[in-house]
């Protein structure tokens, strides 16, 4: 589940395929490896290492036009150098990258051992590399030979196969697991994800699930795991290298966080139509009556998806008056769903490439549900197998640690609700104040990125906790989920979020001057009885930070971020921003890895 790269062509195939490894750094890691072709043998460099590292463990005199590289986030085996791809059969013949789960890969490795294969890794990747060299003699193609091994294979996998014989063409495959092919000149490269390969080509082929491609320096074909011939027409994304540069600033997440008033401006882009008070959006592909036939929205994601979606879910019921909710994807299909006709379901995903959410999204196509994607990659799973949607337009996000993306799906969200009130009961007025409203979300984002010396110093005071609450409630309460998210995942703390009400009936029995507790209080009807809970906490001892949008008694909390006002249906938008700057500054106080936390990747395509 992490970083494949792959070329073939004129050029020196180790360079390319050491900074395609760098590039994919963002989405987690714990080895790292790569394997040409060099004076007629396989060479392969593996290890429990970064790619700076594996760097140094490469001869200079390697040489070789052709080869396939991988990082690697553990599912199988612990960590260590045997376990690293790439992964070869016995002969040193095959090499296989793969990302995914082969799901009987128990079964498959006791196959090979019965036949006397010696095995030299834990992981469900290697038996590919062996099942393949198997197939593999003089009358079969390394392309049939690779098909036939996955006839065999249950579970996830994207993967390239380099077969030192015939170092001339490379193999990849597709299922449940993302694979791009960029198109040269006169060159071809493949990667887990277009970040690894925009500086070569801007032209590119995204596989389907189910198909393989078999690549030389000059062409591509493709065809399905029966062996039928498929037409892929490579397709410009609109990235280009510069998108994936730091541009001074000391990590991908604080680059990402100042982008944020950009990245809305970009969602916002033509969206907004001032005459009818809505928002025009092309891609749902769906007109007035059928906005008007939905009865329910239910959204699904996953992490921060799924925070955002709970801030979608309030927006709906807020503009359209229709019930909606939000739930985890990766539950969703597990507990037999109902799923109604006259429901809108909305899936939403960063990388368009979450494993759990596309599988709630086949098991709603094949009950009849409808479901639209919302996603940050153009040419995506999600977005492919949706058909129909919105692109977040928030650009390429390389951090682990979502921010801009989050914050764009929440204006996308306002968007989908202004649209669904609008068709309904939501008047021109409210649907204007609306528009304006969010016309004006880059500039107040703009005004609270200026809070970022404060909010350093705010964090330097508590950087030292071991545990935080996070609290809201009603609006506030999914800010307060995904800012305990953000505080666990880049700084380690161990961060809980409660409904404000909630903290009577149980937490308040860890209240003490050790456990601080970061209280949203927007400026809504409820300011009243936030100020109450802050009491609460202030009373057994807990210091308090607030984040809030309005006047509060002096002297209520420890320390207060006050972000500029907006209408209150949309305070969830801006007051998540400063919680993910409060996170930023707590784990670089602590020394943190602030692009890629331990134990955790960008873009989770296994379950």
């Amino acid at each position: 589940m992490c970083g494949i790269v792959g070329y073939i062509g004129p050029r020196a195939a180790v360079p390319i395929l050491l900074e395609g490894l760098r590039r994919l750094e963002y989405r987690g890691y714990d080895s790292a490896g790569l394997a040409v072709v060099a004076k007629g043998r396989l060479k392969v460099v593996k290890a429990a290492v970064r790619v700076e590292e594996l760097r140094d463990l490469v001869d200079d005199g390697l040489t070789g036009t052709a080869g396939i590289a991988h990082t690697r986030w553990a599912t199988h085996g612990e960590p260590n150098d045997a376990n690293a791809h790439p992964h070869t059969d016995t002969s040193g013949r095959i090499a296989v990258v793969h990302n995914g789960i082969i799901e009987n890969s128990e079964r498959l490795r006791a196959e090979l051992v019965a036949e006397g294969v010696a095995l030299a890794s834990e992981t469900d990747s290697e038996a590919l590399a062996h099942m393949i060299a198997a197939l593999l003699d003089d009358s079969a193609s390394l392309e049939d030979a690779v098909r036939k091994a996955l006839l065999r294979v249950d579970g996830a996998y994207g993967l390239v196969v380099f077969d030192s014989k015939n170092p001339d063409e490379l193999v990849v495959a597709r299922n449940g697991s993302p694979i791009v092919l960029g198109i040269g000149d006169g060159e071809m490269f493949v990667a887990s994800d277009v970040a690894a390969i925009v500086r070569h080509t801007q032209r590119v082929v995204y596989l389907d699930d189910g198909e393989l491609a078999t690549l030389t320096a000059s062409e591509f074909r493709t065809r399905t795991l029966k062996a039928e011939r498929t037409v892929k027409t490579p397709t410009t994304v609109e990235v280009i290298d510069e998108d994936y540069q730091l541009g001074g600033f000391d990590s991908y997440l604080l680059k990402e966080i100042n982008e944020q008033p950009d990245a809305v401006r970009r969602a916002l882009l033509g969206r907004l139509d001032e005459r009818f008070a809505t928002a025009h959006l092309g891609g749902l592909d769906l007109d007035p009556t059928e906005l008007r036939s939905f009865r329910r929205v239910k959204f699904l994601g996953c992490g921060s998806a799924y925070y955002a979606a709970q801030v979608g879910a309030n927006l709906v019921e807020e503009f359209a008056r229709i019930p909606a909710d939000a739930e985890a994807a990766s539950e969703f299909r597990y507990r037999n769903p109902v799923i109604e006709t006259d429901t809108l379901y909305v899936a939403v995903s960063q990388s368009g490439e979450t494993s759990d959410t596309l599988s709630a999204i086949r098991e709603l196509k094949r009950k009849g549900g409808r479901v639209i994607g919302i996603v940050n990659v153009t040419g995506s799973a999600i977005a492919r197998e949706c058909g129909r949607g919105m692109l977040l337009h928030a650009g390429p996000e390389v951090s682990v640690a979502s921010t801009k993306a989050v914050t764009n799906m929440g204006v996308a969200f306002a968007m989908l609700a202004l649209s669904l009130g609008r068709v309904r009961d939501l008047s021109v007025a409210n649907g204007k104040r609306i528009v304006d409203a969010l016309a004006k979300l880059p500039s107040l984002l703009s005004e609270i990125l200026k809070l970022d010396g404060e909010i350093a110093e705010i964090a330097g005071r508590f950087a030292d906790a071991e545990h935080m609450f996070y609290i809201g409630r009603v609006r506030a309460w999914p800010v307060a989920r995904e800012g305990a998210q953000k505080l666990k995942e880049i700084s380690y703390i161990h961060a809980e979020a409660y409904q404000a009400a909630e903290l009577k009936h149980g937490p308040l029995a860890l209240i003490d001057a050790t456990m601080p507790s970061v209280v949203i209080v927007p400026g809504d009807d409820l300011v009243t009885k936030n100020i109450g809970t802050v009491e609460q906490i202030k009373a057994r001892g807990g210091p308090v930070i607030v984040v809030t949008n309005t006047d509060l008694p002096e002297d209520l909390a420890d320390a207060v971020i006050r972000v500029p006002a907006c209408e209150p249906e949309l305070d969830p938008i801006l007051l998540g921003v400063p919680l993910q700057m409060f996170a930023y500054h707590v784990a670089r106080k602590l020394g943190r890895d602030l692009d890629k936390p331990r134990n955790l990747a960008k873009s989770v395509t296994v379950e």
